[in-house]
């Protein structure tokens, strides 16, 4: 499949996926479109700009969701058309699917929302490439079933991203297996290496993380041969409104893709 110009899956080179967690202001998610842009570009590398642009997961009702829909989608479409850039963006409900097709080029379903069987058909209606989170309590083949709602309608645009399982209490762990069974599932299939380090509901009412596990897994999947990396970056997270302790410092991402490149290249052969 192809996500305007980029490739994704069958055998095609790596494809990024990244950006903050969330749409926090305009200066924020524009300066880091452009710093993605570049280190993509640095290493030869499609690359899809990400940020929600609401919030509706959240461990407590004091957490952020958002600057609103409407300004949150003008600053996605701003990267669109300032920076040429392809954006991924979540939606949560049928109601939200029209707006955010208009602003991307990507529709996400979020793990916890991966068996919704009205959001998926109207995501795979909307003519938008669809990526489907594997659920955090699926087995990695029943996504066949959730990638089948979305072909249903006629789109064949799906992708499907691993971002880890449950594991006891407030903890994840990443099965690579998944990936290959998923990949026969006829998919292009997307490593998220930023939610899979999350500690889920293991702060004081927000949800921590052990970011110094990104870069292992990161490699670990790229050497299992998954087809595109999902990352989280943030300029400062720590003071990120949302998951501050599992996305990846912005000035870390070069780094990183020069590490999972060469894993990259090794296992492709080149």
């Amino acid at each position: 499949m192809k996500i305007r110009s980029i490739p994704v899956g069958g055998g095609s080179p790596l494809v990024l996926f990244a950006g903050p967690c969330v749409v926090e202001s305009r200066e924020i998610t524009l300066r880091t479109a452009e710093a993605v842009k570049k280190a993509a570009a640095r290493h030869g590398l499609g690359v899809v700009f990400k940020s929600s642009y609401a919030k509706a997961n959240r461990t407590s009702g004091d957490s952020f969701t958002g600057i609103g829909a409407e300004k949150a989608l003008a600053i996605l479409r701003e990267v669109r058309a300032a920076l040429d850039l392809p954006v991924i963006t979540d939606v949560h409900a049928e109601a939200e699917v029209p707006a955010a097709a208009e602003a991307a080029d990507v529709l996400q379903i979020p793990a916890f929302l991966c068996r919704q069987t009205a959001l998926l058909e109207a995501a795979g209606r909307s003519g938008r490439a669809v990526n489907i989170k594997k659920g955090q309590f699926l087995a990695p083949a029943d996504m066949a079933w959730a990638a089948a709602k979305v072909t249903a309608t006629g789109n064949a645009a799906v992708l499907l991203t691993e971002r880890g399982t449950t594991f006891g209490y407030h903890n994840l762990v990443v099965d690579m297996r998944s990936l290959v069974i998923m990949r026969g599932l006829g998919f292009p299939v997307i490593f998220d290496a930023t939610h899979s380090v999350q500690l889920p509901g293991g702060g004081k009412g927000e949800t921590g993380g052990e970011r110094e596990f990104i870069l292992p897994l990161a490699r670990a999947a790229v050497a299992a041969g998954c087809d595109g990396l999902f990352l989280e970056v943030h300029p400062d997270p720590p003071r990120a409104l949302s998951d501050a302790a599992s996305q990846l410092p912005l000035d870390e991402l070069d780094a990183l893709l020069a590490q999972v490149l060469a894993v990259d290249r090794a296992v492709r052969g080149r």
